[in-house]
């Protein structure tokens, strides 16, 4: 009697579900549990990523070139404009070729210089120098921030991984429901509605499975991008979470960020160039000078050649229009610097104050859910289980309990990636290294 009843359960719950026999029902699920197999295989080191990311990632190549391009620029700054040279020739009347008939018959050449006033290609320079030394600063930022995407992206592949074993997990404590479900059924001390249910929670189990590993492919994708390789190419299953160290108080943290971030030293540097410019449009007031030498070659014996030494002085006359709105631009260029740099403050302050909050409730949360609602939360299940198999609880208490306990342990892992991204932002924003224990955290 409780093979047929048992069969009658599975046809009718196959009859619902696929339409085949409780065989095909235990193929399948083998199938989904370890079809991703090879997507798991190898390690993936976050090390690794990092520095495979700081050679290849196209931002970081970018930045790197746009530096280098940049000083170059410093000495074509500093340099004099380029010297003119002039020929030609002057004839005396239409009618006939002079040269050496005639005393004003001559070839000329000239030479010329523009020199301008002392001080302005300095400031030119200095101009272009402290630009240089912004997009070098712009350049750390860009790796900082390269680094921060790599361990994000690593710390969320590691979460959909350390989910997928936890629904593994769960689907043997659901088996062992279920078991108790069809034995309890068999033996006419059960509900048929009570298999159907732990057969519908597992294959709930496998769907959201399925959605985690596209989840994975996702995650892969941008994680390759960001490391300059092909959006296709395979990664591995990531290692073991270290927990970060993280001994630096908010105030300290804040205090080390103003003297080292890469976003705050590209506006410092900013300003100077910026100051820089002002300056320079300030001595557009002051004239330059352009000298120029000139030989005339008359030709004959009876004409002597002449030369000449000329002094050409710009007048900067319409400089209400020109000299003075140029200083004006500087100005106010210079002033929106500096408030983008006390913006660029107050945004990193606050950054730090929030990630480090985040850090602290990720830790307190942690701890709960691991010496207080997971024990708990599986000590019960445990209870409810037993109690079902005798009759004195109800399947519905069984299964809601096991799922409470998946979400404790999903919470859980989650506040572990959640730390580890916290750390790896303020690391990021405030330029402390804080370096990773060997010790990886355990539930």
């Amino acid at each position: 009697m409780g093979n047929k009843a048992t069969h009658d359960i599975t046809m009718s719950t196959g009859n619902m579900l696929f339409s085949h026999g409780p065989l095909f029902l235990l193929v399948l699920t083998f199938f989904f549990i370890f079809s991703s197999g090879t997507v798991f295989a190898g390690d993936l080191r976050l090390d690794d990523l990092i520095q495979e990311a700081l050679k290849n990632n196209p931002e970081i190549l970018f930045a790197e070139a746009s530096t280098s391009a940049s000083q170059y620029r410093i000495p074509q700054a500093k340099s004099l404009p380029d010297p003119m040279f002039m020929f030609g020739y002057q004839n005396e009347g239409w009618r006939r070729y002079t040269y050496g008939e005639m005393p004003d018959a001559q070839w000329m050449f000239s030479a010329s210089q523009m020199i301008p006033f002392p001080g302005k290609l300095s400031l030119k320079g200095e101009m272009s120098e402290r630009e240089s030394e912004s997009l070098r600063a712009s350049y750390e930022s860009a790796k900082l921030k390269t680094v921060l995407r790599v361990k994000e992206f690593y710390y969320d592949l590691f979460l959909v991984y350390k989910e997928i074993d936890l629904i593994r997990e769960k689907a043997m404590l659901l088996k062992q429901v279920e078991d108790a479900a069809v034995a309890r059924y068999s033996a006419g001390m059960g509900l048929q509605q009570e298999v159907l249910m732990a057969q519908t929670e597992k294959y709930m189990l496998l769907e959201k499975e399925e959605m985690l590993k596209q989840k994975v492919q996702s995650l892969e994708a941008m994680l390759n991008t960001t490391i300059g390789r092909d959006v296709n190419a395979p990664l591995g299953r990531p290692d073991d979470l270290p927990s970060a160290a993280c001994n630096y108080s908010m105030d300290m943290m804040i205090k080390t960020a103003m003297e080292n971030s890469p976003e705050i030293k590209f506006r410092d540097k900013m300003i100077a160039a910026a100051e820089a410019k002002v300056r320079m449009m300030q001595k557009e007031y002051i004239p330059d000078f352009t000298l120029n030498a000139s030989y005339f070659n008359r030709g004959g014996q009876e004409f002597d050649d002449m030369w000449s030494l000329t002094t050409t002085i710009n007048i900067p006359l319409y400089y209400k229009t020109k000299q003075k709105q140029a200083v004006l631009e500087a100005e106010s260029s210079l002033t929106g610097t500096r408030h983008e740099l006390q913006g660029t403050k107050l945004m990193i302050s606050s950054s730090i104050r929030d990630n480090y909050s985040m850090m602290k409730s990720a830790e307190r949360l942690m701890e709960l859910y691991k010496n207080g609602l997971i024990p708990k939360t599986y000590q019960d299940f445990e209870l409810s289980l037993a109690g079902y198999a005798t009759g004195k609880v109800e399947a519905i208490t069984v299964i809601t309990r096991l799922k409470s306990l998946l979400d404790y342990e999903f919470l859980f892992w989650g506040q572990v990636a959640e730390r580890e991204k916290a750390i790896a932002r303020l690391e990021a924003v405030s330029g402390i290294n804080s370096k990773a224990s060997a010790v990886t955290e355990k539930k």
